[in-house]
Formats: structure tokens, C-alpha cells, sequence
């Protein structure tokens, strides 16, 4: 049987992150990609330059209209940006019984506000609860808590464990923030932590890391992997798309993660 990802998210006309990028994900890791878009964004690598929020009405019709008609194995929420948008996915998902991965995305690479501030509550009461996986960043996770971003690892797992205590059965504390010279995720869950580290890559094309790392997590998981065998092979899996980015050579600003570096041959055969 194909194993199916929705993504919930919004598009991003660059193609790096949002929708676009989910889907690459999804297909790159053997999924089929169904969507559900949230909000058009007009960008590119160096930024955001005009948003449109879908209406929530229609944000629950193509959720609907998905969940109808194709058997879906896993849901990837991101871009949410305001609270009635939020409450929309909440009525059309609080009955499913299907994996939900949310990344709480807030702002762009770009450094651009993709989330209304006092959609930060809606967020934390109505989707949290729904989430097997939540996927933040270290901002990410102070904000959702009211608090300054983890500048160690022991903060950072004690903020996954209240963050765990509004609702996700397992939190991944990205480490993408961190200094050092590894990029290290901290996985917290019912059974205690697990550590995903990988050298950090010099390079400024690591536009969609969030959105990429958190539709891997929800394609293994599609695919029947348990939440830590999922982490782990997204987490390898990105390193892998991080490594090959400058490869693409899109854009001037923050570029792209080479989502499919595993199946095009490398550029200097390409061009040959």
C-alpha cells in the first residue's frame, strides 16, 4: 500500500520550505504527498515580501476532502499562522487517530514573523494536545513557554519535558540554534531522552531545515518506523540534504536543502 503524508503548511513560492518543501520531503523518503495550504507566501531565499492567509473554511475543506477520499498515514502540521486558522485543523483533527508531527513554525530563515502573536496560545491549547511529535526549535520552544531560549542541553530537555506536559506524546528539541561544533536534536519522551548529533556544515543555504526535518519525521512514521527510528533516520537524512545544498545554487540569499541529494547524481556528473 502507498503510505501517505498530509501536510498542513503554508506555500512558499521560492520553493524551500513550507509546502513545497514537504513535499520533496515526503517523495524523496518514498511517500506520497497530499497538502492542505494554510497561507500563500511571496518569497524567495532573501525573504518574505507579502502573506495571505487562506480562511480557515477553506483550510477545513481540503483537510476534509483529503481525509475523505485517501487513506492517510501521517499528518505534518506546520505554518499555522493565526488562531482562528489553528482552530480550524484542531475541529478537523481531534477525532483522527492518525500520527500528527506539528513544527510550530513562528518565522522564516529570513527572519520574517509568519505566526499572529496571539495566535501562541491557540497554538499551545489546541494543537499541542493532537501532536504524537512536536518539532521545535530552541526559540521556538522558549516561546511557547514564556521563556528565554535553552543556552544548555539541561535546559533545553527540561523545557521538552514541560512542553511534553501540555500535551505531545514525544518532543524534539531542534539543536539547529545551539553553538558548538555538532548540531545536536534532543529527543524527549515518555521513556527519557535520546541524542541525534551531526557535525555542523559551514553554509548559508539551510532555508526549510524545520519544515524538512519534521515531514522526514512524519514519512518514517508513515511507514509504520517508531518515533525513534523516525527521528534518526530524518535527522541523518537532513544532514545528508545540508551537506548537498550548495550543490543547488538557488538563489542569493538563504538557499535551499538538496531534498533529493540521495537520488540525482551529483552536480559534477549532472553537468557532464
Amino acid at each position: 500500500m502507498t503510505r501517505t503524508v498530509l501536510t498542513i503548511a503554508g506555500s512558499d513560492s521560492g520553493g524551500g520550505a513550507g509546502i513545497q518543501a514537504d513535499l520533496k520531503t515526503v517523495s524523496a523518503l518514498g511517500c506520497y504527498g497530499a497538502s492542505a495550504i494554510t497561507a500563500v507566501t511571496a518569497q524567495n531565499t532573501r525573504g518574505v515580501s507579502a502573506v495571505h492567509m487562506v480562511p480557515p473554511d477553506l483550510i477545513r475543506a481540503q483537510i476534509d476532502a483529503v481525509l475523505d477520499d485517501i487513506a492517510v498515514h501521517a499528518i505534518k502540521i506546520g505554518m499555522v499562522g493565526s488562531a482562528p486558522a489553528i482552530a480550524a485543523v484542531a475541529t478537523s483533527l481531534r477525532d483522527c487517530r492518525i500520527p500528527v508531527v506539528l513544527d510550530p513554525v513562528m518565522v522564516a530563515k529570513s527572519g520574517d514573523v509568519l505566526m499572529e502573536r496571539d495566535a501562541i496560545g491557540a497554538l499551545v491549547r489546541d494543537l499541542l494536545p493532537l501532536a504524537h511529535v512536536l518539532t521545535p526549535n530552541l526559540p521556538e520552544a522558549a516561546a511557547l513557554l514564556g521563556e528565554h531560549p535553552a543556552e544548555t542541553e539541561a535546559v533545553a530537555i527540561v523545557q521538552g519535558m514541560a512542553l511534553r506536559a501540555l500535551g505531545p506524546g514525544d518532543v524534539l528539541m531542534k539543536g539547529g540554534h545551539a553553538a558548538g561544533a555538532h548540531c545536536t536534536d534532543i529527543l524527549v519522551g515518555p521513556e527519557g531522552t535520546t541524542r541525534f548529533s551531526s557535525p555542523r556544515i559551514r553554509t548559508r543555504n539551510t532555508h526549510g531545515t524545520g519544515c524538512s526535518l519534521s515531514s522526514a519525521i512524519a514519512a518514517g512514521l508513515a511507514q509504520g518506523l517508531a518515533v525513534a527510528d523516525a527521528v534518526g533516520r530524518a535527522h541523518d537524512w537532513l544532514h545528508g540534504a545540508i551537506r548537498a545544498a550548495d550543490d543547488l545554487a538557488v538563489g542569493g540569499g538563504h538557499g535551499p536543502v538538496h531534498h533529493f541529494h540521495a537520488l540525482w547524481p551529483p552536480r559534477t556528473e549532472a553537468a557532464a
